[in-house]
């Protein structure tokens, strides 16, 4: 992989990336004086909204963002518990509050659902709604007893879902991520944590994002070894294939473009950086 594209400034402890399969708009959920940002392809910003506030179109702390492919902005807002849906000219369409406890990250399926994690709940959602209409239609949870779930991904071919889990050990700073495949059918098919990996690789991993690429395998950012690591298909899973391991500070988000260039959203140094395949 290549590095194509610089930071592209302005962007204040960066939370979440997502990328528009349709348009190549880039969405990202940082927090400055307006939480979401969106990039065009070539890196110019084309609009920014969501400030901190108490307003429908308000953003009060960004966790993670998801852009559907109906072409809806879809964030998990941390300050009030909720997952709100912009259009891509930053006008609110729906707010979805209830029986939250802390909605973290979240992931865009094909039909234009989206699966989210809630950390504190423990518990995984699928949210169907018409965003045109700013309809919610069902929000059913369909995995509990998670622990700490955060980043998510689901693949667009199998509809399978990766879930980072971060585990709470004993002593101070000690805590490790489990990374969990289920199949579309929500049956576990593999999962990794810091110590199994310790086994299979040489580092431990602390994996903050995840994402699919076009082929399914399963991608994550590893925080301690500043890297970004193919775990391969859930079938094989884990194989361990570093794709960039220089030149990234605090990976925190990954999403692949319609071209299939990598997309790492870095709080390091508060950047974006892309990477062709």
């Amino acid at each position: 992989l290549r590095l194509s594209l610089g930071g592209w400034g302005s962007l204040v402890n960066p939370t979440g990336v997502a990328a528009c399969r349709r348009s190549g708009r880039l969405a990202v959920a940082h927090d400055g004086k307006k939480r979401i940002h969106v990039f065009g392809p070539s890196g110019s910003c084309l609009q920014r909204f969501g400030e901190r506030g108490d307003a429908g179109n308000d953003i009060k702390y960004p966790l993670d963002v998801t852009v559907t492919a109906d072409g809806h902005v879809v964030v998990t807002d941390g300050g009030d518990r909720s997952v709100k849906a912009f259009d891509f000219e930053g006008r609110g369409v729906l707010a979805v509050r209830e029986g939250f406890c802390l909605p973290w990250g979240l992931d865009a399926t094909p039909e234009s659902e989206v699966i989210l994690t809630d950390s504190e709940a423990g518990a995984l959602y699928r949210l169907t709604a018409d965003f045109k209409k700013g309809k919610l239609k069902k929000c059913q949870m369909i995995r509990s007893q998670l622990i700490s779930p955060r980043g998510v991904a689901v693949s667009q071919t199998s509809g399978a879902i990766v879930v980072v889990e971060h585990l709470k050990a004993q002593g101070l700073n000690n805590g490790s991520t489990r990374v969990k495949i289920f199949s579309a059918e929500m049956d576990l098919v593999g999962q990794m944590d810091s110590f199994g990996l310790n086994l299979v690789f040489p580092s431990k991993i602390y994996t903050t994002a995840v994402a699919f690429d076009k082929e399914g395998r399963v991608i994550v950012t590893d925080v301690c070894s500043q890297a970004v690591i193919c775990l391969g298909k859930p079938e094989e899973f884990p194989i361990f294939n570093p794709l960039i391991s220089h030149g990234l500070s605090y990976p925190v988000g990954l999403t692949y473009m319609a071209n299939n260039s990598l997309v790492v959203l870095d709080s390091g140094d508060h950047s974006m950086k892309i990477y062709s395949s």
